[in-house]
C-alpha cells in the first residue's frame, strides 16, 4: 500500500515538474519567436541569393539556353584570367583607394564640428541635412552629376567660365570622367561616415572630456588620448561599410556614362552586368560576383584586425 502511494507521489511530482517546465521552454523560445520574421526575411533575401550565386558559379549556363552543366572552378579560372574583369577590379580598387581616405578625413572633420556645436537644435538640423545625400538613390545622383558636369550646359563649367577658366570635358575625357565619379562618390557617402563617427563621439563620457579639458586646452592631446579610443569602432564600421558600397557601386556610375567613355569608369559591377545580361554568361558572372565578395570580406577582416587592435 505504501509503495503504491509512493509511486503515485512520484508520478504526480513528475507531472508537476513537466508542467512547470513548459513555461520555461516557452520563455527560452520567446526571443527566437520575436526575431523569426526578420531572420526568415534575411535568409530569403540575403543568404539564399549568395548560396544560389555560389551554386551557379560552379556551372556553365547561358541565360535561357538549356540547363546548367557542372564545370567546377572553370568559371573562376576564366574570371581571373579575363583581362577585362581584372581591369574593372583595378578601377574599383582605385576608386576605393581615392575616395575612402577623403571620406574618412572629411567625415571626421564634420563629426568633430558637430560634437563641439552646443546648440542642440542646430546640431539636429545639420545631422538631418547630412542624411539627404545618403537618401538620394544612386541613379538620381548620376543624373545630377550629368546636369552639373555637362560639357556645354553644366553648372560647374559655367562657374569656371565666370572666373576665366576654360571648360573642362568632365564626361568626355576618360581621366576627368573617372575624377567625376570619385567626386560623386565622396559627395554622397561622406555624410554617412560623418554620422557614424558622430555617433561614436557621443559615447565619450562627459566627465572624461571635462577632466581632459582641465588638464590641457590643446586640441590634439585631448583628441588622441580621449576621443580617438572611442572612435576606433566607428572608424572600423565606416571603413567596412564604405568598402562594401564601393565594391557594389553600379547605379550611379551607370547613370552617369554607363561605364564610359570607353571603359574608363567601368567598375567591377558594370563588368559583371555586361557579362550576365549582355554576354548572357550567368556562370561566369556568378564567379565574378563571388570573387568580389571574397575581396570585400578580406578587406573587412584587415580593417577589423588593424583598427580593433588599436582600440585594445
Amino acid at each position: 500500500m505504501a509503495s503504491r502511494l509512493d509511486s503515485q507521489t512520484v508520478a504526480a511530482t513528475a507531472v508537476q515538474e513537466e508542467a512547470a517546465d513548459v513555461p520555461s521552454r516557452l520563455e527560452r523560445a520567446e526571443p527566437w519567436l520575436f526575431i523569426a520574421p526578420s531572420l526568415i526575411l534575411l535568409l530569403a533575401v540575403g543568404l539564399y541569393p549568395v548560396v544560389y550565386t555560389g551554386y551557379m558559379s560552379l556551372h556553365n549556363w547561358t541565360l535561357g539556353m538549356g540547363a546548367p552543366t557542372f564545370t567546377g572552378f572553370d568559371n573562376f579560372a576564366n574570371a581571373i584570367t579575363s583581362e577585362a574583369f581584372r581591369a574593372s577590379v583595378g578601377r574599383t580598387l582605385l576608386l576605393l583607394v581615392i575616395t575612402l581616405p577623403v571620406e574618412l578625413v572629411l567625415g571626421l572633420a564634420i563629426a568633430l564640428a558637430l560634437n563641439v556645436q552646443e546648440n542642440r537644435v542646430l546640431r539636429t538640423i545639420l545631422q538631418v541635412a547630412l542624411v539627404v545625400p545618403i537618401a538620394i538613390t544612386p541613379a538620381v545622383v548620376g543624373l545630377l552629376v550629368q546636369l552639373l558636369f555637362d560639357n556645354q550646359l553644366g553648372v560647374i563649367n559655367h562657374f569656371l567660365a565666370q572666373v576665366g577658366l576654360a571648360n573642362v570635358d568632365w564626361l568626355g575625357d576618360p581621366t576627368m570622367a573617372y575624377v567625376t565619379v570619385c567626386i560623386a562618390q565622396i559627395w554622397q557617402w561622406t555624410p554617412f561616415v560623418a554620422l557614424v563617427l558622430s555617433a561614436s563621439l557621443a559615447t565619450v563620457p562627459g566627465e572624461i572630456e571635462e577632466a581632459a579639458l582641465l588638464e590641457t586646452e590643446r586640441w590634439w592631446p585631448r583628441f588622441r588620448k580621449v576621443q580617438l579610443p572611442f572612435l576606433w569602432p566607428g572608424i572600423t564600421a565606416a571603413l567596412v561599410f564604405q568598402t562594401a558600397f564601393v565594391m557594389k557601386q553600379f547605379g550611379m556610375i551607370y547613370a552617369i556614362q554607363k561605364g564610359g567613355p570607353g571603359s574608363a569608369t567601368q567598375t567591377a559591377m558594370l563588368q559583371i552586368e555586361r557579362t550576365a545580361f549582355r554576354g548572357f554568361d550567368i556562370g561566369l558572372a556568378s564567379a565574378q560576383s563571388i570573387l568580389m565578395l571574397i575581396i570585400s570580406i578580406v578587406l573587412a577582416q584587415i580593417y577589423i584586425k588593424a583598427f580593433y587592435s588599436e582600440a585594445e
